[in-house]
């Protein structure tokens, strides 16, 4: 009987294990978790994330073969194979601050488990983490090892939040990087033989330990930079009069680029594209790789230069000013189909309009008003360590924000709508009677390009759509950058 154990039950640990447990019955799975309270949330009927279709894989494996636990140490030293999918923030102080892995936890999990472990070990990195993170887990573990043989593997997840189910059951691919010594490659095999139990050979692929650590930093990177060339090309858009979803398709069409990731937008959120992109530059910039640093770097400039873009055409066109003015915000998620707010680009859209002092109004399905209130008060990358170690959200943002239940209810009295989440359900809103309790002039600004924009039109908006081109007032309220 192989027995898994996990390291760390968010994002990637919960869902993941949930697929091994659902698809290898005959291997125990337990995951674990130092916080309490996150643990008792997985053993309940209100699961602490919200994926599509993970609910009833957990609610069929729970207490069967797939169990979430607080005792870590207990488990991990029961375990035949560790993941570890513990938190990897970027730094905020110290050496590499604001670009650098912070590896606290990483390496304090490698510590314990060469602490309990009695038996030979097969450790997984499972979370992203720098290239050569291994070597230096390999170095802990084997000068603390008592004579125990630990062999460590690159399993990088490579899920998209909203379909992490779907990803998981068909994935594109799965990654085993391992030594290229015989140990190394035995603990390859088996770790290929747990997947295998559901993924067709042709689609494991086993690398060496670096280049799997480094593909999963380049998928994220090159995924990243196609938003931002096509966020690129909507600002040029805009200023020529051409269409960027018309651009976007026809460029789409090109079987060598191929559709996906080139929907313009207000910009890139979730908790891996910035931080990976900034670990890839700061890797670089060890190296002595200067040029390629700051290659990579352009992606999140353009990122950056996207959300302020937006905010500024929010003002500009709202007489230059939205102090005092409500404005609505449909959305919050850094994407459909997940409460996931990490680095959404509404934080920094709504901060933008705080500071010309808006009175913010947000609405969205899956997102509490705790973790609005949260994100908006706290730092950059702040957002990723540990609830705990996190400063208390100052009452200054509770007076300038409501956060809302409906989006009727957000839009009152409202001078603009900004959307910030490509919500299935905003397509479908009334927004006859939604304008007819705005004030005006009613503004829509479109972060998505997920509204009918001529039909708002016909309705009374003035409408601002990412790329597209402008209602002739917001050409004489020209946005200043």
């Amino acid at each position: 009987m192989v027995k898994i154990c996990c390291l760390g039950a968010g994002y990637v640990g919960g869902p993941t294990m949930a697929i091994i447990a659902l698809k290898c019955p005959s291997i125990e799975v337990v995951v674990v978790d130092i916080s309490v309270a996150r643990i008792a949330a997985w053993n309940s009927d209100q699961l602490p994330i919200y994926e599509p279709g993970l609910d009833e894989v957990v609610k069929q494996c729970r207490g069967r073969n797939l169990f979430f636990s607080s005792d870590v140490e207990k488990h991990v030293a029961e375990a035949d194979i560790i993941f570890v999918s513990v938190n990897t923030p970027t730094k905020t102080r110290g050496l590499g601050a604001g670009k650098a892995a912070d590896l606290t936890y990483w390496e304090s999990a490698a510590r314990m488990i060469a602490d309990v472990s009695r038996s030979d070990k097969i450790v997984v990195e499972k979370s992203t983490v720098p290239v050569k993170t291994a070597e230096a887990i390999e170095k802990i573990l084997t000068h603390n090892s008592k004579g125990i043989d630990f062999q460590i593997l690159s399993n990088p997840e490579f899920l998209a939040e909203g379909t992490a189910i779907q990803d998981l059951l068909n994935p594109d691919r799965v990654l085993i990087g391992g030594r290229e010594t015989p140990e190394g490659q035995r603990a390859v095999e088996a770790l290929k033989s747990v997947y295998a139990h559901w993924v067709p050979d042709g689609c494991i692929i086993t690398t060496n330990l670096w280049s799997a650590e480094l593909s999963k930093l380049a998928a994220n990177a090159f995924l990243a930079q196609r938003i931002s060339s096509v966020n690129a090309i909507s600002a040029l858009c805009e200023a020529t009069g051409a269409d960027v979803t018309e651009v976007a398709y026809a460029v789409g069409r090109d079987s060598r680029i191929g559709p996906k990731f080139l929907n313009a937008s207000v910009g890139f959120g979730g908790s891996c594209f910035q931080k990976d992109i900034l670990n890839l530059v700061y890797i670089c910039e060890c190296n002595g790789l200067t040029e390629v640093a700051n290659y990579w770097k352009q992606v999140i400039k353009i990122n950056d230069y996207q959300k302020s873009r937006f905010v500024n055409r929010v003002v500009s066109s709202m007489f230059n000013t939205v102090s005092g003015k409500k404005v609505a915000v449909l959305g919050f998620a850094f994407k459909k189909d997940t409460g996931d707010t990490r680095e959404t680009p509404a934080i920094d859209v709504c901060k933008g309009l705080l500071g010309d002092k808006a009175a913010v109004s947000i609405y969205d399905p899956q997102v509490t008003e705790e973790q609005i209130q949260r994100d908006l008060a706290l730092n950059k990358f702040d957002w990723d360590h540990p609830l705990h170690l996190q400063p208390m959200s100052p009452t200054a943002v509770k007076q300038q924000v409501t956060v809302v239940w409906d989006a009727y209810e957000a839009t009152k009295d409202a001078h603009g709508v900004c959307v910030l989440t490509e919500w299935d359900e905003f397509k479908s809103l009334d927004f006859q009677r939604i304008y007819d309790q705005m004030q005006k002039p009613a503004f829509v600004f479109d972060g998505r390009n997920v509204l009918d924009a001529d039909h708002l039109r016909r309705i009374g908006f003035i409408v601002y759509a990412i790329g597209k081109p402008l209602d002739p007032w917001l050409k004489d309220m020209p946005a200043v950058a």
